[in-house]
């Protein structure tokens, strides 16, 4: 059963209430950690049961990548009228890179700014590493909101983002799953291991590419390349250092120099970014594409935007996974609203709403034996793929991100030493 986006009906709105507070009186024990710390300008909240008085007739300004349609289109229909019942007004704000937003919060916070425009922000890796280190993030507030209760505590990937530790500074939002992806009429036997891919490759001129990083998903693939050159995932550590980086990052850059040459247009030139990316794949000028959105493959191969012969290539291997987040800059002017807001992204009405491939299609990040079988259902109703396997096919042999400095050095490495080859 497709979940259509729609306004809840009351009776479900005052459920969903009656159930936060409810929850709220559980929580209140736990006040004292879920309190913003002496450093936050904002009001400290005793329980949900405050944030939600406070939150009514907030207007809350969410920043996040505008280039997804499917997800602009979740937000717009599903989660906007959602939040309106809970009185909260809630604002999409579009921007092109995640640093956008966090370059808004931290040029507020500078000028003494308390009172900030960006209520909450879709983030994670580098750029929620950078807001801690600045001190941008509101901490230790996810433990109010009563829909952490469906979630796992001891899941790695919702209590560390990239290696930094989440500390109650952002709540879940979904899960991904680095993928690989191939036109099955050209390409009929894939390569079965990221360095089969390589080996393909080359022996297949022009017939593989992968965008420029720091591109997001180029830059995971620069990522991949390392693990795999380095023997596996097990033998990179997840802290950077310098001395990790001198054993590990030459022979991945050496490895992606010595492909250039057998690339999409010799390597002169690369994909701007993921969609850039899946528009060769789409015109059939490359075999072999990449995303870290696997569920949106769905919808676009139902509209036409990827071929009906797409499918997904899972890797012997296994692939990096890691989550999305929603944090709330540490002035942000209308913090209950914004903890409203993501306390109901995790509902699993929500959540299941934004699983549905004809919705967003992004993996859920609530543990499913912790749902009743009512919420249960709401997920097992929802459409299979013809496309995309089930998210635990696809993390199966899955590794963690590494630590957010990584990104950043192996980025400028490959520019330096990849982008620049002759």
């Amino acid at each position: 059963m497709t979940l259509e986006p729609s306004r809840p009906e009351a009776p479900q709105r005052l459920r969903l209430l009656s159930s936060a507070l409810l929850a709220a009186l559980v929580l209140s024990s736990c006040a004292a950690a879920g309190s913003n710390s002496g450093s936050d300008p904002g009001r400290e909240f005793a329980d949900f049961g405050e944030v939600l008085e406070e939150a009514d007739g907030q207007t809350v300004d969410l920043w996040m990548y505008g280039g997804d349609e499917q997800g602009n289109a979740y937000v717009d229909e599903t989660l906007v009228p959602a939040a309106e019942e809970f009185g909260v007004t809630l604002r999409r704000v579009p921007v092109a890179n995640t640093p956008d937003a966090l370059n808004r919060v931290l040029n507020e916070l500078q000028a003494g700014r308390e009172d900030g425009s960006v209520d909450l922000v879709w983030v994670n890796g580098a750029n929620f590493s950078t807001g801690r280190q600045a001190e941008a993030w509101r901490c230790n507030w996810t433990g109010l909101l009563p829909n952490m209760a469906y979630t796992d505590p001891n899941d790695p990937l919702l209590t560390t983002d990239f290696g930094t530790p989440v500390d109650g500074c952002e709540a879940a939002w979904h899960n991904a799953q680095f993928t690989y992806f191939y036109n099955s009429e050209t390409l009929p036997e894939p390569p079965t291991s990221l360095e089969g891919i390589l080996d393909w490759a080359e022996a297949n001129p022009g017939r593989f590419t992968y965008p420029a990083p720091p591109d997001f998903t180029g830059s995971v693939f620069l990522r991949e390349v390392m693990l795999s050159t380095a023997g596996g995932a097990d033998e990179v550590p997840l802290t950077y250092s310098e001395e990790a980086f001198d054993n590990h990052a030459p022979a991945a850059l050496d490895a992606l120099s010595d492909l250039a040459p057998s690339l999409w247009r010799e390597g002169n030139t690369y994909p701007r970014d993921e969609q850039a990316l899946n528009s060769l794949f789409a015109d059939g000028e490359v075999d072999i594409a990449m995303t870290y959105g696997p569920a949106r493959l769905t919808e676009l191969v139902a509209s036409g935007a990827l071929p009906d012969s797409t499918k997904v290539l899972t890797l012997d291997e296994g692939s990096v996974g890691n989550a999305s987040f929603l944090a709330i800059p540490v002035n942000a002017a209308d913090a209950a609203g914004a903890m409203t807001v993501a306390n109901l992204a995790l509902s699993p009405e929500q959540q299941s709403a934004k699983a549905d491939p004809g919705v967003w299609g992004q993996f859920t990040v609530l543990d499913m034996d912790r749902l009743d079988s009512d919420q249960q259902s709401l997920f097992t109703q929802l459409p299979e793929s013809p496309v995309v396997p089930s998210y635990e096919e696809l993390s199966r042999n899955a590794h963690a991100e590494l630590g957010a400095d990584w990104v950043t050095e192996l980025d400028d490495a490959w520019r330096r030493s990849v982008a620049t080859a002759p």
